[in-house]
């Protein structure tokens, strides 16, 4: 079977590089399950029910956060509602929504969808590892299972790779914005690529435009963010698997540029 995940989809020059390019993957490609991370669909800041059903429109079937996954009022209430958004799994006990997503395979099976955050350079929220092996045990041979870790470091995101290699079937690295070039299948049948990319606009830092990130770095006083509209591309990766083992065959990472 073949998978699309799209990397982080960053305000309305993301949504629109997904709109352009998703239906013509889907058939070139003849995808079976797309999966993108939505935290940064609103405004670049969290997501709202209403983007999250357009998404769904254009034939996502689940999508994944991140640490701005409860930025949004109405995303954070949509949580509570839906089992096609989630949230990282590890957040404290409490909070809306899930970390843990169920896909319908076409050949009548099942895959299992994991959100989780690291915790290096971020919140000191529940551990990723010991939430992941939870997760799994209760998910048993079921069927496939892929894991979006929304974190900053790539070695935590590495170090997690290869404590689940060989017991999942892909781990998708999202929060920096910025592809890397590791798209690898691990020894024991786990893909793995430490970051996807961003589905947005790449003309100014990591999604926003210029001026105002560099204005907080040079003078450590805050500036409202606003998305960049430059150099806007839709990236993330394609993943081939057997559904019957659930082990990763090909993966390879995509960058699409959007001619405006």
């Amino acid at each position: 079977m073949k998978l699309l995940f799209i990397a982080d989809i960053m305000g309305k020059p993301g949504r629109q590089a997904v709109q352009h390019h998703l239906p013509q993957l889907v058939g070139e490609q003849k995808l079976d399950i797309v999966i993108a991370n939505c935290e940064n669909s609103a405004g670049g800041t969290g997501f709202t029910a209403k983007i999250a059903g357009q998404l769904f429109n254009l034939g996502i079937h689940l999508l994944t956060g991140g640490n701005h996954s409860f930025d949004n009022k109405d995303g954070a209430a949509y949580l509570a509602a839906t089992d096609r958004v989630l949230r990282p799994h590890n957040f404290p006990a409490g909070n809306p929504g899930s970390g843990r997503g169920i896909i319908p395979l076409p050949d009548g099976g099942e895959m299992l969808v994991i959100n989780l955050q690291g915790r290096v350079f971020m919140l000191p929220i529940d551990c990723p590892f010991q939430t992941a092996d939870t997760l799994l045990a209760e998910w048993g041979d079921r069927g496939p299972v892929i894991v979006d870790m929304h974190a900053e470091a790539s070695s935590e995101k590495i170090a997690l790779a290869r404590h689940l290699d060989g017991r999942v079937t892909a781990i998708f690295g999202t929060h920096t914005h910025v592809q890397t070039a590791d798209a690898q299948v691990l020894p024991g049948g786990t893909a793995l690529i430490s970051d996807a990319g961003m589905t947005g606009p790449h003309g100014g830092v990591i999604g926003m435009e210029t001026e105002f990130v560099v204005h907080r770095f040079r003078y450590q006083t805050l500036r409202r963010f606003q998305v960049s509209k430059d150099d806007i591309r839709l990236q993330g990766a394609l993943l081939e698997f057997d559904d019957d083992t659930g082990q990763a065959l090909s993966i390879e990472a995509i960058d699409l540029p959007l001619a405006l």
